[in-house]
């Protein structure tokens, strides 16, 4: 009798084509000036970001485009030991979700400029952009996130978006 077969190890790759729409191309394009924009929602005043072009709470048209600032408090994140095959960091590195003031939904990006063991929860971060002659329509112009001068946010003004 064969033994039954458990996993294969083979490279995987997936390719497609992503189209942004209105309300992600607006953001990708502010990206591309060094602006970050969410946009709010008219009933419950949320702020989503990346915009979604309704709200997914109300389910209405959310139009109005926010600037969202580049600094923010980490709510939660994660040490990464496994190196990847996109990102040229060493590992260890970090990731984050991070709640930009202004938002909120928090994104998810990198923390670096700091030892590993002094990120946490709280920790207040900014954006480091690209230089601006290398601005694209992308979330790389985004280099990383990095820790402010600030002190570290109160847990009630992030605990809602853990």
């Amino acid at each position: 009798m064969s033994e039954p077969v458990t996993s294969i190890r083979r490279p995987v790759r997936l390719e497609y084509d992503f189209t942004a729409g209105r309300a992600m191309s607006r953001f990708l394009l502010g990206l591309a000036e060094g602006r970050i924009l969410g946009q709010g929602c008219p009933e419950c005043a949320r702020v989503y970001l990346p915009p979604r072009g309704t709200c997914p709470t109300c389910g209405v048209p959310a139009e109005e485009e926010v600037e969202v600032s580049p600094r923010g408090t980490v709510t939660t994140f994660c040490v990464v030991n496994i190196p990847s095959q996109v990102l040229v960091v060493p590992v260890p590195y970090v990731c984050a979700n991070i709640l930009l003031d202004g938002a909120d939904v928090p994104i998810f990006h990198l923390i670096q400029e700091c030892p590993i063991e002094e990120v946490r929860m709280g920790l207040r971060v900014e954006a480091v952009w690209v230089p601006a002659g290398e601005l694209k329509a992308t979330f790389e112009s985004i280099r990383h996130f990095r820790p402010s001068d600030e002190p570290d946010a109160a847990y009630d003004s992030y605990r809602e978006h853990l």
